[in-house]
């Protein structure tokens, strides 16, 4: 998380603000990563960040722990994120502001979920609560980028995910039963299982599925699955594959619905098998993070029709000379790493 340098008091307030809500970054999909601090006289008082949804706001959790409630109407309260003003699994934040007479109030961004969305400050300072909005604003959309991408383009933040080989290419040439190219290191491979916890779904088309039966799942990092989605237009995959086989959660996305496994399910989308219908679905599922994993043609639709927010491409050491060749893809911003032997590139779409 990058904060800016030579920040005033409430700079560094919201700095621990985002410290704690990056502590809920695998667990409250669907809901935004939130933390709060409550500051007396230049010291904090109180903090808590929001740890599942469903389970009570870092406002109401940094309230409470608060140990003496009269402190609180001398207090500035401290949130990376709006507070909410409506009732949803739990009551609204800005009601427990003002019961406490809190007198100010400091928000990193503006919540874009259409329930909030400028609501919650707005009902703070009508009721004479002096609100400070925009203390680094970036970083706090940043944290929240998966949040409010759904919200904003009413889709998935879509995060493509590759490896290729030092001279671009995915894999090589193979037959059905011989193993993929092993591009990646161990290493990278644990990054990247990390990252599959904090999404809420991975996807990949049929062809991957058919050629490398994959599991899709965290194994070489502890924490949740994501659900995984295959493209299967015409139902080709069989049922002993490991994605269709093994009990965990998948979707599989078809033309028309032709067989049923008993813990998979179907869904048809048409005779096009269009993604935008697809991302349609997960949407209203609200799935708010996909990572697209391949093959190369399902990576490519997604890029040329611009459903991308990020990418991450890995590139090993080693060249291939031939095979098939990784996605084709532009973009302005990049920053890149070096995990072992192969080099991270991350790129954002600027669309």
């Amino acid at each position: 998380m990058n904060c800016r340098g030579d920040i005033s008091n409430d700079g560094q307030y919201m700095r621990r603000c985002l410290e704690l809500a990056s502590l809920g970054h695998s667990t409250v999909s669907p809901n935004p990563q939130v933390g709060c601090v409550l500051v007396h006289n230049d010291r904090i008082i109180g903090e808590g960040f929001h740890m599942k949804a469903g389970e009570p706001h870092a406002e109401v959790l940094a309230i409470d722990s608060v140990k003496d409630h009269s402190l609180l109407k001398e207090c500035s309260l401290y949130v990376n994120l709006e507070p909410c003003n409506h009732t949803g699994k739990t009551p609204p934040c800005t009601e427990l502001i003002l019961e406490k007479s809190i007198p100010r109030v400091v928000i990193g961004c503006i919540d874009s979920h259409s329930k909030v969305c400028g609501s919650g400050f707005t009902k703070l300072r009508e009721n004479g609560v002096k609100v400070v909005v925009g203390v680094l604003e970036k970083e706090s959309k940043e944290i929240n980028k998966k949040f409010l991408t759904y919200h904003e383009k009413k889709r998935s933040y879509i995060l493509l995910k590759w490896a290729e080989s030092a001279d671009g290419y995915l894999d090589k040439h193979r037959h059905q039963n011989e193993p993929p190219e092993k591009i990646s290191s161990t290493i990278t491979d644990i990054y990247t299982h990390k990252m599959r916890t904090e999404y809420d779904a991975i996807l990949v088309g049929y062809n991957t599925v058919k050629k490398d039966n994959p599991s899709l799942t965290t194994r070489r990092f502890p924490g949740k699955n994501p659900l995984r989605i295959i493209l299967d237009p015409e139902s080709e995959l069989t049922s002993e594959l490991k994605v269709l086989s093994d009990d965990l959660p998948t979707v599989v996305f078809t033309k028309r619905v032709e067989k049923e496994e008993q813990k998979v399910e179907h869904i048809a989308v048409g005779e096009d098998f269009a993604i935008p219908r697809i991302l349609d679905h997960l949407y209203q599922r609200e799935i708010q993070s996909l990572i697209v994993e391949g093959g190369a043609k399902t990576l490519q639709d997604f890029i040329n029709l611009e459903m991308w927010d990020e990418a991450l491409i890995i590139r090993g050491f080693k060249n291939l000379s031939a095979g098939v060749k990784a996605p084709q893809i532009s973009s302005k911003t990049q920053a890149s790493l070096v995990l072992g032997t192969d080099q991270i590139c991350k790129l954002t779409n600027n669309e």
